[in-house]
């Protein structure tokens, strides 16, 4: 029997089937890669955060996680639902409230390591974790985060999936930052939260140079 040389329904689907996964696979890894990118400054402020801490235990550790997480799920999706009207006024002020809030954070914690005193007595040690301040960091490492969900309205990423891959990936690395930092704390004392505070501060100029010099 001779073979027809149009293609048939058969190898439409056999073509879609092939290309599918392949299309799949390349939305997820670029995904992965924007999560891993956008989680590099909340993982440096878990750092310091565990550092500061002194002994922070697994329940604060999955807190700093939970809380920089959410915050990186969330702003993507804030971003996206701003639309494209609103974009240049984000991108022209998140480096500087970045800026802003992480200097902020970091100054009072280098103020609280310059005029306090050791005590080995009092439990962890180290500066406490308060929601407020928690907060504050969270936000502030995650502005990067409300502007990029602005452009990923122009891919055919689904913006619901993408914006929970960057908060898990965020939790995990956040999680981990602070368990990190935890090694550091006892060898530096008091001392180790205004070098966390520092970080802090550093990685606001970071930012905000980033964007200036783009």
């Amino acid at each position: 029997m001779a073979q027809s040389p149009f293609p048939g329904p058969g190898v439409d689907c056999v073509h879609r089937c092939s290309v599918v996964p392949g299309v799949i696979a390349l939305i997820a890894t670029t995904t992965f890669a924007l999560a891993l990118s956008l989680a590099m400054d909340a993982f440096a402020a878990a750092l310091g955060k565990g550092a500061a801490l002194r002994r922070p235990n697994m329940g604060q550790a999955l807190t700093v996680g939970a809380v920089f997480g959410a915050f990186q799920m969330v702003m993507p999706l804030i971003g996206f639902a701003l639309g494209m009207a609103f974009a240049d006024i984000v991108a022209a002020v998140d480096h500087w409230i970045a800026f802003a809030l992480l200097s902020v954070v970091g100054g009072r914690m280098v103020w609280e390591a310059w005029n306090g005193e050791d005590d080995e007595e009092n439990g962890a040690g180290g500066m406490t974790l308060t929601l407020s301040a928690l907060f504050m960091a969270g936000f502030a490492t995650s502005v990067d985060a409300l502007a990029i969900g602005v452009p990923l309205a122009f891919f055919d990423e689904p913006i619901l999936a993408s914006a929970v891959v960057i908060g898990l990936v965020t939790f995990g690395l956040s999680t981990v930052g602070v368990m990190l930092g935890r090694a550091v704390g006892p060898l530096l004392g008091r001392w180790a939260v205004g070098i966390g505070g520092a970080g802090l501060v550093l990685l606001g100029t970071k930012i905000l140079v980033q964007h200036l010099g783009a």
